[in-house]
């Protein structure tokens, strides 16, 4: 097992999520990807988004089928400026690298916002650490696991 996908098991495990992280046969870098994969609709793939709010990473959980306002984002979380990040900045703020970002696992606690839009499902999945590992969760356990704040941000 990959050492990233080991950290988001461990931290799966330590916040009592009892997902098993499934290893996909091909990348699963984008969210249709994944949801071509799995046979489930690209709504209920959760995307991990890092994004840099002047400075500062934040990391939004959206609905495979939204697209993030950067606008909108910036004016929830009190930040002049929200954009994509670089990967470097990604990795160094996950550890883990651009379509593999997963929702816990990383070297410090980042802000999180999480899609209302992930509601609709009863399951969603999310990226593993890795971009050919996902695990199947819910929204309200992406909201307990990530301490994130719910939000309309597409």
């Amino acid at each position: 097992m990959h050492p990233n996908v080991e950290r988001v098991a461990a931290a799966l495990r330590g916040h009592g999520a009892a997902a098993e992280i499934v290893e996909l046969p091909a990348s699963a870098r984008t969210a249709q990807a994944a949801a071509d994969q799995l046979g489930c609709e690209v709504g209920a793939i959760a995307n991990s988004l890092v994004f840099d709010a002047d400075g500062a990473p934040l990391l939004v959980m959206t609905s495979g089928a939204h697209r993030v306002d950067t606008g909108k984002v910036a004016l929830l979380v009190g930040a002049e400026k929200v954009r994509r990040a670089t990967p470097e900045f990604v990795r160094e703020a996950t550890g883990q690298p651009i379509g593999g970002v997963a929702p816990v696992g990383h070297p410090a606690p980042i802000r999180t916002l999480v899609d209302v839009w992930l509601d609709k499902y009863d399951e969603v999945w999310a990226a593993g650490g890795h971009p050919h590992t996902v695990f199947p969760t819910s929204y309200e356990e992406l909201l307990r696991i990530t301490g994130g704040d719910p939000a309309e941000v597409g």
